[in-house]
């Protein structure tokens, strides 16, 4: 018998309807697992002991050395020889085993504070990198605005020693015979890169070829927690900066 052409485009709808509760159910774990990433997540922030291994041991295989500021997911906690150790998902597909002091593990109290004391510690490009990545994941934390000030600091001197090797080497005669405005090549200056590349900001004087931070670390911590001792000083090295700034000479 034939069926009514409203009949056959019904059951076309409640097939196609079922299928799409389907797919959608399928999806949730998907979800989930997002969550979970996310709650589980930790951050390296020592790659000397960021060796990745194959087993809760440091005489276990290695299977590679992750980098300062990797993201990874921990799924389990273990201790033998004296050392805990997270087995982690680095990325889809590649796990394994890192001792627990090479990350900071965002969902653990106390963390942040251990950061923040490895900062204090560092020197050079690695107390920047590790002061940067500490800003990145530990927005709520209360040794935050110490940081901000700290951080503000260390570019500042960064901008002090940019401006030295850039008056070394850049030829005032060989930038005017480019035809290319002046500043621009201190804009370009190689050294900035870096820094730019981990979204850092320096500001330049052309009056006094100087480099100088662009003082948001110091601005954040006015903005964000104006009652604090390290609101003052911030606002003291922002009067600073803008006075270099207006410099000409």
């Amino acid at each position: 018998m034939k069926r009514p052409l409203f009949v056959v485009l019904l059951l076309v709808f409640l097939c196609f309807d079922a299928e799409a509760q389907k797919r959608s159910a399928r999806a949730k774990p998907k979800s989930v697992a997002n969550q979970k990433f996310q709650a589980n997540s930790a951050v390296v922030i020592d790659e000397r002991l960021a060796v990745l291994r194959a087993a809760p041991s440091l005489f276990a295989k290695p299977i590679q050395r992750m980098r300062r500021g990797r993201t990874v997911m921990i799924a389990e906690t273990r201790e033998t020889q004296g050392v805990t150790f997270y087995r982690v998902l680095a990325v889809p597909g590649t796990q394994g085993w890192v001792q627990r002091e090479a990350v900071a593990a965002k969902f653990r109290r106390g963390e942040d504070e251990r950061l923040a004391r490895l900062v204090q510690a560092s020197d050079g490009f690695d107390q920047i990198e590790r002061a940067q990545i500490f800003l990145e994941n530990f927005t709520d934390s209360p040794f935050r605005a110490s940081i901000l000030l700290l951080f503000g600091d260390l570019m500042e001197e960064v901008a002090v020693k940019m401006s030295t090797d850039a008056a070394k080497r850049l030829s005032r005669r060989e930038m005017t015979a480019s035809g290319a405005p002046l500043y621009s090549f201190y804009l370009n200056y190689a050294s900035l890169d870096r820094y730019q590349r981990l979204g850092i900001g320096f500001a330049f004087n052309p009056g006094t070829k100087l480099f100088h931070y662009d003082g948001a670390s110091w601005r954040e911590i006015i903005k964000k927690s104006p009652r604090s001792n390290e609101a003052a000083e911030a606002q003291k090295r922002l009067d600073y900066l803008k006075g270099k700034m207006e410099m000409i000479k």
